[in-house]
């Protein structure tokens, strides 16, 4: 039996999407590669709400995440961490030698505004590292507020890491002033895992020229310039079934219209928040609260993994809480292709069952 995922990533993924996997090989070097590329980089333009150049990477979200920080820290980076996945970024800069300083809050905070300005007004920062939605703690940044600040430090590359919402929540990249802007391919993207995409400025592609040591297969700057030289394709081979997949999958968002599936999100976030404060209560504070999926305080004491076990055999699965929240909260995620229908008839199971 196929047990249905509400988790935050792999994510369900619709049979006709996983169809186009199978779609014959095309070498990587053709024409048909660079038109696939280029069609996937105009779809991604406009779910994103930018005009800069659009990457693609064979790897998941993560290896974008050292690619930036590597590729355009040219002086020191200041990470901004609001769980596990800010943290790796520092963990990412620290193994690649590159001068970092981690600014974290308590599980269930968001970065604030303030926070950003107070580090930057030291000068001593040229990139910054922000987690747009944090999938162990369920927290969406407030990057409206933070991009007044980043419009007052023009100098500084600004990554932002949206693994976990671009395509369940409103990014607007151009008018949000980033630079860097991640995402991979599992999560509310709705496909299966395997390429991570991201967008990369002139400013970001100036850093990267100054920076000497970017690595190689991660080099953001040798993905851009590859793609400028060799009419959009890479100087590795691409997954390109999977991107004969995701060239389908954003034609299915776009005739959806993003509007109406960031809605679709919303009011499956909003239904899931309801019931976890009727229920239990809400780990983040409820503005943070991401919109792709729900973090839970286990305030009942229920046996989170018998839960989880119980569901399994019912035909769904949830995630439990991430590293030291493991019993401590519980996790719904509800993005990609997800309705809200999908969404009620999982908690009427988790109700019958406590």
């Amino acid at each position: 039996m196929h047990k249905k995922i509400f988790i935050p990533g792999p994510v369900e993924v619709k049979e006709e999407v996983l169809a186009k996997m199978a779609t014959p090989m095309i070498g990587h070097r053709s024409k048909e590669a660079s038109e696939l590329q280029r069609s996937i980089t105009a779809k991604m333009q406009q779910l994103w709400y930018t005009k800069h150049q659009i990457l693609l990477s064979t790897t998941s979200g993560s290896g974008l995440m050292e690619g930036a920080v590597r590729s355009c820290t040219r002086k020191r980076a200041a990470v901004f961490s609001v769980g596990a996945f800010g943290e790796r970024w520092y963990k990412m800069a620290k193994a690649n030698n590159v001068p970092a300083d981690l600014y974290q809050v308590e599980p269930g905070q968001a970065t604030l505004p303030e926070m950003v300005d107070k580090a930057l007004a030291t000068g001593k920062y040229d990139l910054i590292t922000v987690t747009h939605n944090e999938t162990s703690t369920g927290v969406q940044n407030p990057v409206e507020e933070i991009a007044e600040v980043m419009a007052a430090y023009p100098e500084v590359v600004y990554c932002l890491d949206t693994v976990s919402s671009t395509g369940g929540t409103k990014i607007e990249v151009d008018r949000l002033g980033v630079d860097i802007c991640i995402t991979s391919t599992q999560k509310a993207l709705g496909l299966p895992p395997g390429l991570a995409l991201c967008t990369m400025s002139e400013k970001a592609v100036a850093a990267a020229r100054e920076v000497e040591h970017r690595g190689f297969y991660l080099d953001l700057l040798s993905l851009y310039d590859f793609i400028q030289k060799k009419d959009y394709q890479y100087p590795s081979t691409p997954n390109i079934s999977l991107m004969f997949a995701l060239d389908y999958q954003l034609d299915r968002i776009l005739a959806e219209g993003p509007e109406e599936r960031f809605a679709r999100h919303r009011a499956m976030a909003e239904y899931v928040r309801d019931w976890a404060k009727a229920h239990f209560a809400l780990f983040p504070e409820e503005k943070y609260c991401s919109n792709t999926l729900t973090v839970i305080a286990n305030t009942r004491g229920i046996n989170v993994a018998g839960l989880i076990n119980r569901l399994k055999e019912r035909g769904f699965v949830i995630s439990n809480g991430y590293g030291d929240l493991k019993e401590k909260t519980f996790r719904i995620a509800h993005m990609g292709d997800l309705t809200l229908a999908e969404v009620k008839e999982l908690l009427d199971n988790i109700e019958e069952l406590l």
